[in-house]
């Protein structure tokens, strides 16, 4: 049977990486969180003290970071940086801004595009990221726009870093969102938008079962 594709895109702190987890389980498909990659890169350039604004600095580093995608015992995605777990340490805070900052330069999303691209080739899956629609999986099987409110992401976010043990102040937290949603609305490298054909699905008033259930429906409807 064909492998099918799911590509789910939108901002920061939408849910996209909880929903698209659950939903791959639920569909017996891998589970591709594409902004690990782009972290597990920043992680590397921050770890080498490098300027990650310095585009020709980042991508002399790229050969030496070897990248992969593994599934944990829990069938979760655990992301390896030359051989080491570095799952946790690429969330955060520090790591992310590095992520925000690196991800932006098109020849580093040149180079991590195929890497992507072939896993989709290989499996039937669930791929989120910012651009997955409108550039990585542009003839995905279904497409979903996954949005909500700034104020409702930030306090998932809050909670989220919360839980970690790396708390942020809910004000600072929603600061980060807002310049994030600008810099990966704005950047010239695949901006931040809804692809077209893409479903939209605002969870602002939806809890995780109900948000849930909504993308399951658009699955659903799109491959009958």
């Amino acid at each position: 049977m064909k492998n099918v594709s799911i590509a789910i895109d939108g901002p920061s702190g939408a849910g996209k990486s909880t929903l698209a987890r659950a939903l791959a389980k639920k569909k017996g498909y891998l589970y591709i969180d594409t902004g690990a990659i782009y972290r597990t890169v920043g992680c590397y350039v921050r770890r080498c003290g490098v300027d990650p604004a310095d585009e020709a600095a980042v991508l002399r580093l790229l050969p030496q970071a070897k990248v992969e995608l593994r599934r944990g015992e829990d069938e979760t995605q655990r992301m390896f940086l030359n051989g080491e777990d570095v799952s946790e340490e690429i969330r955060l805070p520090e790591v992310s801004k590095y992520a925000s900052v690196v991800s932006a330069h098109p020849e580093v999303r040149a180079y991590l595009l195929e890497m992507q691209r072939e896993l989709a080739r290989n499996h039937s899956v669930v791929m989120d990221g910012r651009d997955i629609g409108t550039v990585v999986l542009p003839d995905a099987d279904v497409k979903i726009f996954l949005t909500a409110s700034v104020e409702t992401r930030a306090k998932r976010r809050y909670l989220e870093l919360s839980e970690r043990g790396t708390p942020e102040a809910l004000d600072q937290v929603r600061s980060e969102i807002v310049q994030r949603d600008w810099d990966d609305s704005h950047r010239a490298a695949a901006p931040l938008r809804q692809a077209e054909g893409a479903v939209a699905v605002d969870t602002t008033t939806l809890n995780f079962q109900e948000s849930l259930a909504a993308l399951s429906r658009v699955v659903e409807e799109a491959l009958k």
